[in-house]
């Protein structure tokens, strides 16, 4: 792999990592300002249950059909280019969001949005994955922590505001209006554009994929359910039903920004393994917990267990995709490996929504042993993440 030298493009590489690092932070924050204010959203357009579950739905479809075009743009219009477009969706998308008239413009701007949320989701990756390519060492974990931390500070900007008037909500969109100017990652010169299929060796890269559906399963299951685990089985206070998902980000946003490091000094193997031994810990506690103080302790360890399995993934797929190719179509592949790779997203996302609740329409206690039993399967396809140990190399 070839690593950036101690020239002058060390400062351009520093700001586009610092760019970067900002598209997934406000990604991540315009994403959770979102989601914690769909009560509010339901109650503002009179959507009963099934409505809603049905346009979130339309949101997660259109999110993939967003990565798909961006898996077909980046190669001719460079991932930077793309990034940016899929900032302004975003931001003019978000305003129409907030400021609908009617029902129907709301569902016309929450489509909108699902589509610039699969255009900056894939196209992140890409250029994280381009940038880490570039130094010669690991900077995935990191970003996927500013998304993180982005989330968090997204759910206390909605605790905080809950007195502002609703069209304030609205000033959200000038953050990834602001994020689409910054000085992102431009494709490496004499790389050229690539119009043209490439060839990409999806059978090894699949191992890696199923990875990233067991974490976004064992995710979305922490992040959708845990609230109303705490509520319905311990009665827990309605003010600190957010405990259940507030720690667990707050612990997964500080691994991931320790990622980088850990992943160099213990291999991604090993520290994959390690955290599906203590996420396996954690969802035990949080099944077995005989109060909600004991079921926030395990949300809180799950977030630590998990957190770098989404960012390795990348690395590794990536990895995979750049064997034994020249420049242009290394790019090529990488490019549209991150680019499919949010189909397993967004498909774990929706098996952790369903799954959990499903099972555990009963008591989610039991709704719970199913990220207990799928986050096992990590120890088996932790051995498919090999190829990200090599991406530190050249630093070495």
């Amino acid at each position: 792999m070839t690593t950036v030298g101690r020239s002058g493009a060390e400062p351009e590489l520093r700001r586009a990592r610092e760019a970067i690092s900002a598209a997934f932070g406000v990604q991540g924050l315009v994403f959770i300002s979102l989601t914690t204010r769909l009560p509010r959203f339901q109650d503002r357009w009179d959507l009963d249950e099934l409505a809603l579950s049905g346009v979130l739905l339309m949101m997660v479809l259109l999110a993939g059909v967003g990565s798909l075009v961006a898996e077909r743009l980046a190669p001719r219009l460079d991932s930077a280019v793309v990034l940016r477009a899929g900032l302004l969706v975003v931001a003019v998308s978000v305003a129409v969001v907030v400021l609908a008239p009617t029902t129907l413009v709301f569902v016309l701007g929450l489509a909108a949005y699902g589509v610039g949320l699969g255009l900056v989701d894939a196209t992140g990756n890409m250029q994280a994955v381009a940038l880490e390519h570039r130094l010669g060492r690991v900077v995935l974990p990191s970003c996927h922590g500013a998304w993180t931390l982005g989330g968090v500070v997204g759910a206390v900007g909605t605790l905080a505001a809950g007195d502002l008037p609703w069209s304030a909500v609205a000033l959200v969109a000038v953050l990834p209006l602001a994020a689409a100017v910054a000085p992102f990652l431009a494709r490496d010169h004499g790389v050229a554009a690539s119009g043209t299929p490439v060839d990409v060796p999806w059978r090894a890269i699949v191992a890696v994929g199923l990875a990233l559906v067991v974490f976004y399963t064992v995710d979305t299951a922490a992040a959708t359910w845990g609230p109303v685990y705490l509520d319905a089985v311990f009665d827990a206070p309605e003010g600190l039903v957010a405990l259940a998902t507030l720690p667990y980000l707050v612990a997964s946003g500080l691994v991931r920004l320790a990622g980088d490091r850990l992943t160099e000094q213990v291999g991604a193997v090993r520290l994959l393994r390690v955290g599906a031994g203590v996420a396996l810990v954690a969802l035990a506690v949080v099944v077995a917990a005989p109060s909600w103080p004991v079921a926030v302790l395990g949300f809180t360890l799950l977030g630590c267990g998990v957190a770098v399995v989404a960012p390795l993934s990348f690395s590794a797929a990536a990895a995979l995709a750049g064997r034994d190719a020249d420049p242009a179509t290394r790019r090529a592949r990488v490019d549209a490996v991150v680019a499919r790779f949010n189909q397993f997203n967004y498909a774990g996302a929706l098996l952790g929504a369903v799954m959990t609740g499903a099972v555990g329409s009963g008591s989610l206690r039991i709704g719970f042993a199913v990220p207990l039993v799928l986050v096992v399967a990590l120890f088996w396809l932790a051995r498919a993440f090999a190829p990200a140990d090599e991406v530190p190399a050249g630093a070495r």
